[in-house]
C-alpha cells in the first residue's frame, strides 16, 4: 500500500463522521429504552467468537458469510459476528440457563459480513434487537410485534408497515394438505419466495399457486388465505395471525406474504418484516425461532437502522452549541449544561465561535445568538 490509499477503507465499511453519529447514538439510544421499558435486560456478548458457537445455536446460520481466521491461543478457528441473535441464544443457554423464564433480553452492537446483501454494498451494520425467550406463543409473538413497531417509532421512523409470513408454509403443508416429494420441497419454498408462477409448476408445486394470491393487506389477504387453507391444514396458523393482527391494530400498516422467505433462515411458524418511509429495503426483521442445544423455543426481532440513521442525518439540523469564551462565568456554563445546552471552550483568543460550529455565544449569563 502506497501514501495514495494508506487512508482508503474496504469496500463496504465507512466511517460514521460528527453529526450522523450523534444520531446513530440518539437511535441507539432510544430502540434500548423502549426494551427497557418493557422489561428487556441488555446483554453484551464479544465482536469475536469460536465460529462453532456462532453457527450451532440457529438452524441456518451461514459461517461461510463471516470473517474466520485462527485464533493464535487455542489454535481454533474464530469468527466476527454476523448476527448477534446466535450469541444472544449461547447467553441464555449457558450463563442464563437458570435464569426464570420467559427471559428478555435485548442488545445493541455491530456486525460484519464478508459481502452485502443484494444490492446493498454495506458489510458493517448496526443491530439492535430483543429477545423474549422461552415461549413463541401468541401472547409473545403480540409483544414482540408491538415493541418493535414501538422502537421503530422512537428511532424516528415513521409510515411503518409490518409484513406477516409463515416461514414453515411450505413444510406444514407438504406433510399432508399438499403433499411434495421432499426433494422438491426446497424448489417450491424458492419459487413461492420469488412469486414465479411458471417456476412454481415447473418444480412441481401447481398445487400451491393459490397461495400467490394470498398477499397484500391484511384484512384481505388473509381472507383469501383462509379460503385456501387446504383441509384446515392452516387453521392454527391462520387464527394466530388473526390474533396478533388484532393485538397490534393501528400501530402501524399490515400486510401479509405467507410465502415470503427471504432473510428467515431460522424462523420457524412465525416471521415479520418492518418497513418505514424513506427508508430503502427492510429496517428490521423477526420471528420465531428455537435455540438449539437446549430445543428453547423463543421470539426476537433485530433492526438495522444504518439507512435510517443516513435519512435522519440528512434532514436533523445541527444541535444548539453554546461557545464559552475565554474568561467565562463557569458556574452559568454549569448552569446551561445541566438544562440541555451543548457547550464549547474557547481555548485562545482567536477561537472563533461561528467557524467552531457554535450556534450562541455565552455573554455574561446568558446565551445569545452568534
Amino acid at each position: 500500500m502506497d501514501d495514495s490509499d494508506r487512508d482508503l477503507l474496504p469496500e463496504g465499511l465507512e466511517d460514521r463522521l460528527p453529526h450522523s453519529a450523534a444520531v446513530a447514538a440518539r437511535v441507539t439510544r432510544a430502540v434500548i429504552d423502549v426494551m427497557d421499558g418493557h422489561g428487556y435486560d441488555r446483554v453484551q456478548p464479544p465482536s469475536i467468537e469460536f465460529e462453532k458457537s456462532l453457527a450451532s445455536r440457529m438452524a441456518g446460520v451461514q459461517p461461510r458469510r463471516m470473517f474466520r481466521f485462527v485464533d493464535p491461543a487455542s489454535l481454533r478457528t474464530l469468527a466476527l459476528r454476523s448476527d448477534i441473535t446466535p450469541q444472544v441464544g449461547r447467553i441464555s443457554a449457558t450463563g442464563l440457563a437458570g435464569a426464570a423464564r420467559p427471559l428478555r433480553l435485548c442488545y445493541s452492537g455491530q456486525v460484519v459480513t464478508i459481502k452485502g446483501a443484494g444490492l446493498d454494498p454495506a458489510r458493517e451494520r448496526l443491530q439492535l434487537g430483543a429477545e423474549l425467550i422461552g415461549t413463541d406463543s401468541v401472547a409473545a409473538v403480540a409483544e414482540v410485534v408491538a415493541m418493535a413497531i414501538e422502537a421503530s417509532q422512537a428511532a424516528g421512523a415513521t409510515g411503518i408497515s409490518v409484513d406477516f409470513t409463515l416461514p414453515d408454509l411450505v413444510d406444514t403443508l407438504a406433510e399432508r394438505a399438499l403433499p411434495l416429494p421432499a426433494e422438491r420441497i426446497e424448489a417450491v419454498r424458492r419459487e413461492l419466495d420469488a412469486k414465479d408462477a411458471g417456476g412454481l409448476v415447473a418444480a412441481g408445486g401447481e398445487a400451491y399457486l393459490p397461495l400467490l394470491t394470498a398477499i397484500g393487506p391484511f384484512d384481505a389477504a388473509i381472507e383469501r388465505l383462509a379460503g385456501i387453507d387446504a383441509g384446515g391444514a392452516l387453521a392454527s396458523r391462520i387464527a394466530a395471525l388473526r390474533e396478533i393482527a388484532g393485538r397490534v391494530a393501528g400501530k402501524a400498516r399490515l400486510t401479509l406474504d405467507p410465502s415470503e422467505r427471504h432473510g428467515f433462515e431460522y424462523q420457524t411458524w412465525f416471521g415479520f418484516t418492518l418497513y418505514a418511509d424513506g427508508v430503502a429495503g427492510a429496517l428490521g426483521r423477526g420471528g420465531t425461532y428455537r435455540i438449539l442445544g437446549l430445543d428453547e423455543p423463543a421470539i426476537g426481532f433485530s433492526l438495522y437502522p444504518d439507512p435510517l440513521v443516513d435519512a435522519l442525518a440528512a434532514i436533523e439540523p445541527r444541535r444548539d452549541t453554546l461557545f464559552l469564551p475565554l474568561g467565562h462565568d463557569a458556574d452559568a456554563a454549569a448552569r446551561l449544561r445541566a438544562v440541555g445546552w451543548r457547550t464549547v471552550a474557547a481555548l485562545a483568543a482567536g477561537d472563533d465561535a461561528a467557524a467552531l460550529g457554535c450556534t450562541h455565544r455565552l455573554h455574561g449569563a446568558e446565551a445569545v445568538p452568534v
